[in-house]
């Protein structure tokens, strides 16, 4: 039975989520700073449709990425190679949310509505929630943003305009992170193109553990920088 939430219901354990579908947890609250951190804290996120109760998910297993496990194919490695491109990180969070919500080829609406824009941005305005942004001759060709909280960055969604411009971006978050030491990066839910680039799938169970060593309880926000990799190149981890 799916629990419904109030201002001040708390979560029920994630034990409750249900199979079909795949971890589906509780339905209603809110999208306060302090709901969206307890609930990335606990492994649990929102995801649903505009004009319809907030649902919270917790699926099992879980996509992660552990950032030494990152694979680079040759042909993004020949990318990578020719320097074209500027990354920049939290100078337009708010387009990259933009880019993120339009609609996909065969895909009708987004989740990424205004209702979550607005949550999601006030994290960012804290420091918790950043855009990985991928520049071409100085226009916004490609991104990401997520969630950080202590040694886990929790990916929300990425787009491109361009070909490999989400990969770009992509590929310098996990190698910023790994000098950072980042435990892992939470993908949610299985793709092919996620798992193309190293990510697999745990247990929800493991993955609350990972939670639980890498997030301590009181977390600080801050501007991310990765200006030591602009225009990098790499070979394959």
């Amino acid at each position: 039975m799916i629990t419904v939430l109030s201002s001040d219901t708390s979560f029920p354990p994630l034990e409750n989520a249900m199979t079909s579908p795949n971890g589906l947890l509780a339905v209603g609250g809110d999208l306060s700073v302090s709901r969206l951190l307890n609930a990335y804290r606990s492994g649990i996120f929102p995801w649903f449709n505009e004009d319809e109760p907030i649902l919270w998910w917790s699926p099992d297993p879980r996509m992660v990425l552990f950032p030494n496990e990152l694979k680079i194919s040759r042909s993004l490695q020949k990318v990578l190679r020719k320097n074209h491109y500027t990354i920049r990180t939290d100078t337009h969070f708010p387009e990259v949310m933009q880019f993120c919500a339009a609609p996909r080829k065969d895909q009708q609406g987004t989740w990424i509505h205004p209702e979550m824009m607005e949550a999601y941005n006030k994290l960012h305005r804290l420091g918790l929630a950043h855009s990985v942004e991928t520049w071409i001759n100085d226009e916004l060709v490609g991104g990401l943003y997520g969630i950080a909280l202590g040694k886990i960055f929790f990916g929300e969604s990425m787009f491109s305009r361009t070909p490999n411009a989400s990969k770009i971006a992509f590929v310098h978050l996990v190698k910023q992170l790994t000098e950072w030491k980042y435990a892992l990066i939470d993908c949610q839910v299985r793709t092919e193109h996620l798992a193309s680039l190293g990510a697999r799938e745990i247990s929800r169970k493991g993955f609350g553990q990972f939670l639980e060593q890498n997030i301590p309880d009181t977390t600080k926000g801050e501007k991310w920088d990765f200006s030591n990799l602009t225009g990098q190149s790499y070979e394959n981890a």
